[in-house]
């Protein structure tokens, strides 16, 4: 047994990485300064029983890029990116959409005040995250002067004739073009009037461009900064292995603050504050208000307290942080990424901070989490993680939810808070909870189930009342936060969690690649939808509080291919699945899990001309053993023919190339797995009695072994010393090379455990199940 994690705790385990110098797990005091830090934020937010309840507030119109585009991160139903309420006592919303529209929501009522598609001949919106229409700020005094300001993207040929307010990154691909607008009627239903450039830059690559821009909504007539705009500029995707984000010179990598009214800037088109922190100094540009940045995604104002202003910043590979910004702040990038020094030759891990740290001012996050890529994902590669900016609750409505800055996860769609009290500077990072979320008939919902996709792409808005709204561009809604409840605790006991290496529940899709499944277990280990892919996560649930479940079968009886929809994780090589490697010597093994049959089973054997035949047996779950082909098991839970009948077996292999004994069902398997019903199953291994046992929702089922003997070879120690080649589900050869005992059935919840799981342990999980 290892450190075990599960959804709903702070528990983590330590990533697995290869490397010729033994990283170091966590965060921890090292004497080695290039001691590779390969889990730098070992404590996952821990999950709350506070909950936020969703009602949809609104559905904005489907849209597309411009070009078209080609990466399927941007093709979504449409790219809306925020919502915020106009700033002249109407009650009108506003929101944008990178592809073009500004939408203005009055009373339910949409409709486009403004296309940016239709206005720009140059918009560009068909690469990058960020390009197209990025955001729209009105001023403060906008119900009187009638004046907003927007930024937006412009492609190659505006580059090659339109001048920069500073030179553009070498080989500029897009430029990003702030405009200020003077609407004739301010109360107007679509935008007549005027507009004028104030600020344009370009940019080397289509990635962190210039994302919002904003008015401290805290500062009243007479502040200092009161009417001054706020831009939130990216280092153009080259930050990485250059200087850009330290160099004062250049717009990149920074804030900037500018006055509108102002005409002291380089092209006469707005002012520089003299109460910008670098102004005078030499070889820096006046309007830098903080520096050091990747991607400065989203910015906002504590509308209570020190009124703070707070920056969820986006990183590298691995730290998600929110700083609290003040005038004159350095955050680092790229020489630090969050509180741990970044190399860019190694981007899979990050070092200590050197001991002279403090000599270079830079400023470190108030709260943050790390990537935590799956064992069995690139570390270099896109996890699915990238922070989303949120806003500090200071309404009246909700009790429980004020002092905290509600945040999330834009591409998994996890909801965040921490309490804006312990988000201190110069301190340890305060500690951050996982919300749950409810629909308003009181189910519980994950971001993914609202969004109807695995890849949510959240953001965050509110009104002039305080209120929460979350967005998604999956599939376009917007939802407004109505109230709050106590959700339930955890569906998985102590007593199972304590063993718990493998968990899906098929309500983590990985949102780097939502045709997998995340691990809620110790090992974290990726699970691959085969074949079917995302679509065989399907909405059903076995249990109270599960909303989605794996659906399993033959595909082709009719055809020998690789066309079976199964699960399950594969690793041919000789040291098997490390992630898996708590199985490696176990002593004992649990599989267990929710199943329905939802077809015909056995299926028809499609290895032989005969149509009549039948596979011998149906796969449910199991672990494979450590020299597996693909089917050779260590522990499978699975119907198997028995003497000519088909029974719900637990067949067990102790030794890699041993025997395997299985231990089969008395009742009929039709009366255990009624057809269209859910039923949870278990079997239990014990490698040092060779003790086995099968569970039918929580009860023992009477059985036999149906191999005389001791093919076990049982001497009191566990299995072999090798790791698993992998799990198997709904079907063998998981790496979808043979197709064989395909299940017609769906399943949900299914856990792997590395020790024989007792009687009462399987009857009070099943029980937790029913009350969760």
């Amino acid at each position: 047994m290892g450190v075990r994690r599960r959804w709903v705790s702070a528990i983590t385990a330590t990533v697995v990485a290869a490397a010729l110098v033994a990283p170091t797990a966590g965060a921890g005091p090292t004497t080695d300064p290039d001691a590779p830090i390969t889990d730098p934020i070992p404590e996952q937010p821990e999950q709350s029983r506070l909950g936020l309840v969703l009602q949809e507030y609104a559905q904005l119109p489907a849209s597309q890029a411009t070009p078209p585009a080609t990466d399927p991160r941007l093709i979504r139903h449409n790219r809306i990116n925020y919502v915020g309420e106009v700033p002249d006592g109407s009650g009108r919303m506003y929101v944008p959409d990178l592809n073009g529209p500004l939408y203005l929501l009055d009373g339910g009522r949409q409709h486009v005040y403004l296309d940016f598609k239709e206005r720009f001949e140059h918009f560009y919106s068909g690469r990058g995250m960020g390009s197209g229409f990025g955001f729209v700020t009105f001023h403060p005094e906008f119900a009187g002067n009638g004046r907003f300001y927007t930024v937006h993207t412009e492609d190659e040929e505006a580059i090659a004739t339109e001048e920069p307010t500073y030179p553009n990154q070498p080989d500029a691909f897009v430029q990003s073009v702030v405009t200020e607008w003077t609407a004739d009627d301010p109360s107007a239903e679509k935008f007549s009037g005027t507009s004028r450039e104030i600020f344009r830059f370009g940019f080397s690559t289509q990635i962190h461009a210039i994302q919002q821009i904003d008015f401290n909504p805290t500062a009243r007539p007479g502040d200092p900064d009161y009417g001054l705009l706020y831009m939130a500029v990216g280092d153009g995707g080259i930050g990485l292995d250059t200087d850009i984000p330290q160099d004062m010179s250049t717009p990149a990598g920074k804030i900037l603050r500018i006055d509108p009214d102002g005409t002291d800037g380089p092209n006469g088109q707005y002012g520089i504050p003299a109460s910008n922190p670098f102004v005078g100094r030499p070889g820096a540009i006046g309007e830098i208000y903080a520096l050091g940045m990747r991607d400065p995604h989203r910015f906002s104002w504590d509308p209570g307290g020190r009124h703070a202003m707070y920056l969820g910043h986006i990183g590298q590979h691995a730290i998600e942080a929110v700083y609290e910004v003040r005038a004159g702040d350095n955050l680092g990038w790229s020489p630090r990424e969050g509180r741990f020094e970044f190399r860019p030759e190694n981007q899979c891990w990050l070092y200590p901070l050197p001991e002279d740290d403090e000599k270079y001012g830079y400023v470190y996050p108030v709260a943050a989490y790390d990537h935590d890529p799956p064992p069995n994902w690139p570390c270099n590669s896109d996890s699915g993680h990238a922070i989303s900016g949120g806003q500090v609750y200071r309404g009246t409505d909700f009790p429980r939810l004020r002092g905290k800055y509600i945040f999330g996860d834009l591409v998994d769609g996890r909801v965040l808070y921490t309490e804006v009290d312990e988000m201190r500077r110069g301190e340890q990072r305060a500690p951050l909870h996982e919300m749950q979320l409810f629909d308003t008939g009181g189910k519980r919902m994950r971001m993914t189930d609202f969004a109807e996709d695995g890849r949510v792409d959240l953001r965050f808005g509110t009104d002039s009342k305080r209120n929460l709204y979350l967005l998604a561009k999956a599939n376009g809604k917007i939802w407004k936060v109505v109230g709050t409840r106590t959700g339930a605790g955890s569906e998985v006991t102590d007593r199972v969690e304590r063993d718990l290496v493998a968990y899906y529940d098929f309500e983590h899709p990985f949102a780097a690649d939502d045709s997998r499944e995340l691990d809620g277990g110790s090992s974290r280990t990726l699970l691959t939808q085969v074949n079917g892919g995302e679509d065989m996560r399907v909405h059903d649930g076995a249990y109270p509080g599960s909303n989605n479940a794996l659906q399993v079968k033959q595909v082709a009886p009719e055809a020998n291919g690789n066309d079976d929809w199964k699960a399950g994780t594969w690793d041919g090589d000789a040291d098997g699945v490390e992630s898996l490697g708590a199985f490696n010597g176990a002593k004992g093994a649990t599989v267990m899990g929710w199943f329905k049959i939802t077809g015909e089973n056995p299926s028809p054997n499609s290895t032989t001309p005969e149509p009549g035949d039948r596979f011998n047996a149906v796969g449910l779950a199991g672990i494979l053993s450590g020299d597996s082909d693909g089917h050779g098991v260590r522990a499978l839970l699975e119907l198997i023919n028995v003497d000519g009948q088909l029974r719900l077996v637990a067949l067990g292999r102790r030794l890699d190339g041993g025997a395997s004994q299985t231990f089969a069902a008395q009742q009929n398997w039709r009366e255990v797995l009624p057809p269209g019903e859910w039923v949870h199953l278990a079997a239990t291994f014990d490698y040092t009695t060779g003790e086995m046992a099968l569970y039918r929702n929580g009860r023992p089922l009477p059985g036999f072994y149906t191999v005389p003997g001791d093919p076990w070879q049982v001497d009191r120690t566990g299995t072999s010393a090798t790791n698993p080649r992998g799990i198997k589900i709904g079907g063998s050869f998981p790496r979808n090379d043979v197709e064989r005992n395909p299940c017609n059935c769906r399943m949900d919840s299914l856990m792997f455990l590395d020790a024989t799981a007792g009687a009462d342990t399987i009857a009070q999980q099943y029980r937790r199940f029913l009350r969760h």
